[in-house]
């Protein structure tokens, strides 16, 4: 009953572990120095915005990982105590 609901929460874990294996070569490239020259601030600025996308929807990815993961822990266990009363 809950291994198609598992098999959904393993690939919101992995798009998850996507996202931070992405942003982690994402911001190899960032230069944490600032430099005057117009050019590399514009690439630095592109970079960083990219890294903000990055970054808000590996957050919300990994709320919604979380929430999922919690409704199945949840679900799982009413019903391995509403199986115990039934049995009684």
């Amino acid at each position: 009953m809950f291994f198609p609901l598992v098999i959904v929460w393993i690939l919101l874990a992995l798009a998850v572990l996507a996202l931070f294996l992405w942003r982690q070569s994402v911001a190899r490239n960032e230069d944490d120095s600032l430099h005057v020259m117009h050019g590399t601030i514009t690439s630095q600025t592109s970079l960083s915005q990219k890294l903000d996308v990055i970054d808000k929807w590996g957050k919300i990815l990994t709320v919604i990982t979380v929430v999922v993961g919690l409704l199945i822990a949840g679900a799982f266990i009413m019903q391995q105590f509403s199986g115990r009363a039934s049995v009684g």
